[in-house]
């Protein structure tokens, strides 16, 4: 699959852009702050229904305007089709001219995997960075992923504002009951699908990273959940339901779900260097591009904000020869000097205040 053209209408910096892509190598290039990494957040809005950039909506839009589009006109073996996505008071998406009846309805028409130079501290930070990593690419490929994860999440938070009831309130502990269930039928679901995702990662991430690697290195991924099953969940909230009133939150569920990754048996979150953390993460979303694949039976859009300009020009032609026949979009400060003829390449440079100006630079 690949994306034909992009609208932009009061996003961000630019007031009005429209650029067409090359079915191959799209390469946008210029100093720090100019907007290219807007681009890249546009098409990740189109694909996944938020930014990954910020939560807040409002933050998108254009500072001198209350309201911005997104347009996208993408092209399946199967068919085209065209998303967009509508920010004012609140978000409207539209699919093929057709308003969307629910926001998860945008998942899996444009398949993408991203990859940002915060993604090298995946590793480093805290779990919920890892999570995200496999919702968004089990969301785009089960729909119903999102839903039950939405749902797990409303749950906890009533739950967790009943905890605090009962601690100021005294209301009745028993009460708990009633989100617990619910809580562990929606965790049931999420655990199988996550599960289900990181064994797919683990059929492939083997081999990839020791290509990367030139077999230097063994890497091993490992899914860590306090989930086990339905009713022995229960048991445990019902178990933890002291300590969860004193603190005011649950301490127990799958939203403490982690993923643990070793290279050569170590842990890398406590002995990796910066090195194997991006070959690391590199290879998770090589996996993921692989899974995607497999899944519909085309490659992926592959979104890379900066991380090119970071390896020599070896690597550089090595990793596109592993992704080739992938539509890719690169973000990087200086021009790209590549192999690959079937690219094109924008200068990208915030000219006035008022209106981004896009300059296109073509190869000949």
């Amino acid at each position: 699959m690949y994306i034909e053209k992009i609208k932009l209408f009061n996003f961000r910096n630019y007031i009005e852009q429209e650029i067409s892509f090359d079915k191959n190598i799209n390469i946008f290039y210029g100093n720090n702050a100019q907007g290219k990494t807007n681009i890249i957040e546009a098409i990740y809005l189109c694909a996944i229904g938020k930014s990954y950039r910020t939560n807040k909506d409002k933050e998108i839009i254009n500072i001198n305007k209350n309201f911005s589009n997104v347009e996208i006109n993408y092209s399946k073996k199967d068919r085209e089709g065209k998303v967009k996505v509508e920010l004012s008071n609140k978000k409207i998406i539209s699919l093929n001219d057709i308003k969307a009846k629910k926001m998860s309805d945008i998942l899996g028409n444009i398949n993408i995997v991203l990859f940002t130079p915060e993604d090298i501290y995946t590793f480093k930070e805290g779990p919920a960075k890892r999570r995200r990593i496999l919702d968004v690419m089990i969301s785009q490929l089960r729909p119903a992923y999102i839903y039950n994860l939405n749902m797990y999440l409303k749950v906890l938070e009533q739950r967790n504002n009943y905890l605090k009831q009962i601690k100021y309130d005294n209301k009745n502990e028993e009460l708990l009951s009633i989100w617990e269930e619910k809580m562990a039928e929606y965790a049931e679901i999420i655990y199988k699908y996550r599960k289900e995702f990181v064994e797919k990662i683990k059929e492939k991430i083997v081999d990839i990273h020791k290509k990367i690697t030139d077999n230097k290195e063994i890497i091993k991924i490992e899914y860590v959940s306090e989930f086990k099953e339905k009713d022995e969940y229960i048991k445990e909230l019902e178990k933890n339901r002291k300590i969860d009133i004193i603190k005011g939150y649950t301490g127990k569920g799958i939203h403490r779900d982690d993923l643990k990754l070793y290279i050569n048996d170590k842990e890398i979150g406590i002995f990796g260097s910066q090195g194997q953390h991006r070959s690391a993460i590199l290879s998770i979303k090589l996996s993921e591009l692989e899974i995607i694949k497999e899944e519909i039976e085309e490659k992926p859009i592959l979104l890379l904000d900066d991380f090119m300009s970071e390896l020599d020009k070896e690597r550089r032609e090595n990793f596109l020869e592993d992704v080739k026949d992938t539509q890719i979009i690169i973000t990087c400060t200086d021009k790209l000097e590549l192999k690959n003829e079937n690219k094109k390449i924008f200068f990208v440079e915030n000219r006035t205040s008022k209106k981004q100006k896009l300059i296109i630079k073509k190869m000949t």
